[in-house]
């Protein structure tokens, strides 16, 4: 299968480093598995659709592209530990360097398919939002999460602010709305899971990039 791919909207270098302090999400505790979440085979709410995953909580305070890759590749089947997906991935306690790291894990552990995008800039433009929204109902459609590299802070659905002002790793597993608004798997939050618009999701991914 192909190598790992870039499909760059702009050029630049992306970096990440660990978790210091998220103001609205708890301190990360060791890895519990949670619920796994079915496929819904007759989508609804506006072709809602999310994809059956085993989530874990990162833990420790880099480990969120370990844990967040983990969650992708479980909606494949692909059960590794952290410790396995942290080894393959040259997680550091400095963090994971980029999203090209995860893109080319998760391709060797499923055998391809996935590519990274970068986005640079504080913000996303519209077409940027477009193709993360086109990518991920692309990527979940065919039963892939989409992991993200994010930094800085963005408000979810339910008007909750998550903050990680040095960057962090999380997983989009779901979709509504034709992918307007997407589910997000975090290993570091709280509650696991929560709902954030395309536009806020591609705002949060400005300056860095994601696996699809």
């Amino acid at each position: 299968m192909k190598a790992t791919l870039s499909r760059s909207l702009s050029v630049g270098l992306l970096v990440t480093g660990t978790i210091l302090g998220p103001a609205t999400t708890a301190q990360a505790t060791p890895a519990q598995s949670g619920p796994v979440n079915a496929v819904q085979s007759a989508p609804t709410d506006a072709g809602k659709r999310v994809l059956a995953h085993d989530y874990q909580r990162q833990p420790n305070s880099y480990f969120c592209a370990p844990a967040a890759t983990r969650i992708a590749l479980s909606t494949q089947g692909k059960i590794l530990s952290q410790q396995q997906v942290a080894n393959k991935l040259g997680t550091t306690k400095a963090g994971t360097s980029s999203a090209n790291e995860t893109t080319r894990v998760l391709n060797d552990v499923t055998g391809g398919g996935y590519e990274t995008t970068e986005i640079n800039g504080p913000t996303a433009q519209a077409q940027q939002v477009a193709k993360l929204r086109a990518d991920v109902v692309e990527a979940i459609d065919a039963k892939r999460g989409v992991v993200a590299n994010i930094t800085g802070t963005a408000v979810d659905t339910e008007g909750a602010a998550h903050t990680y002002p040095e960057g962090h790793y999380l997983t989009i597993i779901g979709y509504r709305n034709g992918g307007e608004t997407l589910q997000i798997a975090d290993p570091y939050a709280r509650d696991g899971h929560y709902w954030m618009s395309d536009q806020k999701v591609a705002d949060w991914v400005a300056e860095r990039g994601y696996s699809s």
